[in-house]
Parts: structure tokens; sequence; C-alpha cells
């Protein structure tokens, strides 16, 4: 029986199950391709008391996070949507020299690396040795440690409180999501500010994006149940924006509910969006596993075809989306016979579940394959720009949400 994390109501019903599957990062390196895989189920389901979005807690963010294989600067498009954010804040909120910013799952310092250009005062705050060491040499200061009511004591007695607090692609990642709640309150000034970047649940359902539903992703959400969740920590959402990124994600501000006046128009807006929608209730919900299944059908249908017709197929990214893809449409290597990621960090390591082996990019040029499968299709502008070469000897991009589509490209 699933307990809301969120709100402890057992009446929860279920919105799509795709099996059990490894998490969706631990790319497993040669050695261990003899040795057995612990799987887990993936079963995505929703409180029907609060609506919250969410699948059990069965992974130890600790296993997974302390050692991290994703480094956001890898992607150029992602770096340039950090800075556009920072200048955005800063012209938003008045960040000088005299104020104090923290990002919460900073990464690399793809992020924070804008802020201290600019002479503004700032810490990261990473769970993951490896990315977190990778700032600091970036110059970015960083402390290793997740986020809790207790760090962000911490934090604040040593450091003072922070005019912005950012958590981008992190509130879904933690199933303590009270104690996270109460981190952020605790680092944020009392007049602050806290941004937080997560994919929003209308456009994942709407979209049929069900590949960003991995054990790292702990819950998803609605403005209504964001709004919820951060209430918890007496944090109020007093405005949203509505992001491309990650196939369509929200951006919340919310502020200390002292000062946090009344909500903007938009988000009174998005919150009708979602009600519309039937977000708010279960008739929402109800048809998502069937267009999830036409997916998968789809995809396999197109790799079997191929593979009679003596076409080469190979894939384009080892995202942790791609990973989720991949196991519920059960891809092995007679259909896929790589993949190819920017990342150093994957080279030579296997796809989890999958075992396809990730190699550099520069492989596609070397092979010529027919069609290239993009995992990372949320990235779809930047690849398709990317893998303009592709065309020179008539291969072809494969993207397979939010529907099987074949392109065709042209350098």
């Amino acid at each position: 029986m699933t307990t809301c994390r969120l709100c402890g109501s057992t009446n929860t019903a279920s919105v799509v199950d795709l099996g059990a599957t490894p998490p969706c990062e631990r790319f497993l390196t040669a050695g261990q391709l003899d040795e057995p895989e612990a799987t887990f189920p993936l079963h995505l389901k929703v409180c029907t008391e609060c609506w919250l979005a969410q699948i059990p807690p069965l992974i130890d963010p600790d296993d997974t996070f302390t050692e991290y294989a994703y480094f956001s600067s890898f992607s150029t498009s992602w770096v340039e949507h950090a800075k556009r954010f920072v200048d955005g804040a800063v012209d938003r909120l008045g960040l000088g020299e005299k104020s104090f910013v923290v990002e919460v799952a900073s990464n690399d310092g793809y992020l924070l690396k804008h802020v201290v250009s600019r002479g503004i005062r700032c810490l990261g705050v990473e769970p993951s040795v490896n990315v977190g060491q990778a700032a600091r040499d970036a110059g970015v200061p960083t402390l290793t440690a997740f986020l809790s009511e207790e760090t962000g004591n911490q934090v604040r007695e040593e450091h003072g409180p922070a005019d912005l607090v950012a958590a981008n692609n992190v509130y879904a990642h933690i199933p303590d999501v009270l104690g996270f709640t109460k981190g952020l309150r605790a680092l944020v000034a009392d007049d602050g500010w806290v941004s937080i970047e997560v994919q929003h649940l209308l456009t994942l359902i709407e979209k049929n994006q069900y590949d960003t539903i991995y054990h790292e992703h702990f819950q998803y959400y609605t403005v209504e149940s964001a709004r919820r969740a951060l209430a918890t920590g007496g944090l109020t959402v007093v405005d949203v924006e509505l992001l491309p990124t990650h196939g369509g994600s929200i951006r919340l501000w919310a502020r200390p509910d002292e000062v946090a006046g009344e909500p903007s128009e938009r988000m009174t807006d998005v919150l009708e969006r979602e009600k519309a929608a039937g977000l708010h209730e279960l008739s929402g919900y109800t048809e998502f596993a069937e267009r999830v299944t036409r997916v998968r059908l789809d995809l396999l249908k197109f790799l079997i075809e191929a593979r009679g017709d003596g076409k080469t197929v190979v894939g384009y990214g080892a995202p942790g989306k791609g990973n989720t893809l991949l196991n519920h449409c059960g891809i092995r290597t007679d259909l896929l016979s790589y993949t190819v990621d920017r990342n150093p960090y994957k080279h030579g390591r296997f796809t989890p579940g999958t075992r396809i082996p990730v190699l550099p990019p520069e492989r596609i040029e070397a092979d010529r394959p027919d069609y290239v499968l993009v995992l990372p299709w949320n990235l779809r502008e930047e690849l398709t720009e990317q893998l303009s070469y592709v065309g020179a000897w008539g291969g072809k991009l494969v993207f397979p949400i939010p529907r099987l589509e074949i392109v065709e490209v042209t350098q």
C-alpha cells in the first residue's frame, strides 16, 4: 500500500505501471556485466487527497547521488538556460555585491558560475562528491551535503540567510519532501525568494513524456501539488513561469508566508489549465497508460522493421529518461547496436538493464548508420543541429516522444 509522502493518505490510484527497472543512472562497467543487477518497481500513482503524483521511495538517495553520472555542463543549451535564469533573477530581485545566492543540487557549477562572474557571493549545496568537486575546480564554492532542515540551519548560521535560493530540477528527486522544504525555508531570508524548476505534470501527461518517470524522480508536480508541498515549510507560491525545458517545466517563485502577498495572474491561469485538464481530480489520469503503450508499440515496430530491412539503428545520448524508455520497451543490442554520449564518464560503460554500450559521439560519423534514435528528445533543437552531419549519407533522426517521428536532416 502506498502512503502519500506529502499528506499521509493511503488513498492512491494507479497512473501507469512501467514494470521493474534498475535505477536509471547506474551505468555498468564491463566487469559488472556478469553480475546480478537489482531492479525496482516503477509504478506511478497519484494521491486522491492532495493530488501529488509519486512512486514509492525504493532507492536510497545516498546510493544514487554520492557518485553521480550526470554533469549539467555537457548540455550547451542547459548552461545557456541557466545563464538566462541568473540574468533574469538579478534584474527581478535586484541582486548585487551584497547579496547571497544558494543553489541546492548545484551539480558541477553550471548555474552558479554565472553568479560568480557577476561578483555575487554564492554557495552550492551538492550531495554528489564527484560533480561537486568539478564545481569547486571551476571556482564555485560548494558544500557536499544533502539539504535538510538541519543543513539549512547550519548554512544560514555560517553564511547568513540567502536572498535567493534556487532549486532547479531537484524538488522531484527527494523522498523527504517535508524535510527538504523545511530546509529551503531555513536557507532563505525572511524577505527572500525561493525559485524552483521542476517538470510540469501537465505536459508529462499531455505529451506522453513517460520516460521522465524513473526512480530518481520520487514525485511529479502540478502547480497545485507543489503549492501544497511548499506550504508545509512556510513558503507560499506567488508566481509561476511555464518553461520549454525537459519537454515542459514550471518555474515556481515562492516567499516566506509572512511577506508573500497575493499570487500573480499567470499562476491563477496555470491552476485553471490544470483544473481543466482534470489533474485536480482522477479523470485527468485515466487514459495515460494506454497512450504510453502506444509509444512503446510504435517504437518497437519501427526497430523490428528496420532490423528486418537490414538497416542500422544507433542511439544518441544516454540520459536517465532514455533508460526508462529502453527498459520499458525491452530494447537490446539486437535492435539498437549502441548509443553515444558527450559525457566521458559514461564511455565504455553499459546502460542499466538493457546493457547497450555507450560510446563517444565520433562513432556515429565513423559508422554512418541509417537511423539515429535520439533519446534526450527534450533537447531536440540543439541535437538536430549537432547531428545535421547525419544527412550527409542519407541518415535520419528518430524521435520517440511524444509520438514516433522520423526526420530527414540537411547540413
